[in-house]
């Protein structure tokens, strides 16, 4: 019984924050010391795809750039990551996956700035696309660094023993068998880029309105009922991301 109970505190203390978004999302004329918001509407989720406010151009354009990187880069990272794990400089070539972190990504992004100023892709999302590889691309890379080792490189010999040329051992074998683990680099990828600040906000230059820009911009105005709407749309990808990552991967794996 005790268990249960503390089972259920744990939960509803998670549950905590997201309730409290989404009150604040559906409230209107909230003041001290009042506990709740004096209104409860539904105007304000009314403005997403509003004109004015831009929280559906904001949206659709953050998943356009996360997706647009977190596929590709999973892909690349799964890739190159086995070209360096059979290289004999294996231990030099992740030593320069891991330097993109070795400053804070608005560090980072003042240092690329000016490159991306004179290339003329600051405050486009082209630009803020490149800028984010920066810091996604080798994540993918060391990811999957521990994937390859001699199963897999056994598995693949024995595939080419078999008569199966590269790209079928990629297609029919390894690609099968790294499902979960490209499945969870997909997601990972997706909230790095998700919940990128610095680089975007430095070279989009203000102007690639994502959603994590528009939390910081309404929180800055003090309309904390528009930065509890926007918070209520930027933790929503990641709650289903979860679901589907309990509920695929790691079913998958518990079956095996």
């Amino acid at each position: 019984m005790a268990k249960r109970l503390l089972k259920y505190a744990f939960i509803a203390l998670l549950l905590v924050p997201f309730g409290f978004l989404l009150m604040l999302s559906l409230g209107r004329g909230w003041a001290y010391p009042e506990v709740f918001p004096r209104q409860w509407t539904l105007e304000n989720w009314h403005f997403v795809w509003g004109a004015q406010a831009g929280l559906g151009r904001s949206t659709l354009l953050s998943l356009a750039i996360s997706l647009g990187i977190a596929a590709p880069v999973t892909l690349a990272g799964f890739w190159v990551s086995k070209h360096i794990a059979y290289s004999r400089r294996r231990r030099f070539w992740l030593v320069l996956a891991y330097l993109p972190y070795v400053l804070a990504p608005a560090v980072l992004a003042a240092c690329l700035q000016a490159f991306f100023f004179r290339a003329e892709l600051s405050g486009k999302v082209w630009g803020v696309v490149l800028a984010q590889l920066f810091i996604t691309f080798p994540y993918g890379v060391i990811f999957f660094s521990g994937f390859w080792n001699e199963q897999m490189r056994a598995m693949e010999q024995l595939a080419a023993t078999l008569g199966g040329r590269p790209r079928q051992a990629y297609a029919r074998v390894l690609i099968p068998v790294g499902r979960g683990a490209l499945m969870t680099c997909f997601f990972q990828i997706f909230l790095i880029s998700w919940f990128e600040y610095g680089l975007t906000m430095l070279i989009g230059v203000g102007k690639v309105q994502t959603l994590t820009l528009k939390v910081f911009q309404y929180v800055g105005e003090a309309n904390i009922f528009f930065a509890a709407l926007t918070g209520c749309l930027l933790v929503l990808p990641p709650l289903v991301l979860l679901w589907l990552n309990k509920r695929y991967v790691f079913a998958r794996a518990g079956a095996r």
